[in-house]
């Protein structure tokens, strides 16, 4: 299955602690699950980001709706497909 990548902002949600803001994993977890789709890595970020989030979906329109997912919680995101670099390698070694 195809890997996305997701840069994730807090942005204007209205966070109260940090327990609160690691609670929201869980849902989020569950709901990509609901749109066949699978949390595979989720970290904190310090930079321009707040988070990565890295899951599997089966096609591009449960990666988006899995964006969308993110987007319920009152996250900013910015998501994109992903490639092994091992597989990036065998794609240029056939150019």
């Amino acid at each position: 299955m195809p890997l996305y990548a997701s840069f994730v902002d807090v942005g204007d949600r209205d966070v109260q602690n940090a327990q609160e803001l690691a609670s929201i994993w869980g849902e989020v977890r569950s709901e990509l699950e609901e749109h066949d789709a699978e949390l595979k890595e989720s970290y904190a970020v310090l930079g321009s980001h707040d988070f990565l989030v890295i899951f599997e979906a089966p096609d591009h329109e449960k990666a988006f709706t899995s964006a969308l997912t993110l987007h319920r919680h009152g996250l900013d995101c910015e998501t994109m497909e992903i490639l092994d670099t091992d597989d990036f390698a065998s794609i240029v070694d056939e150019i």
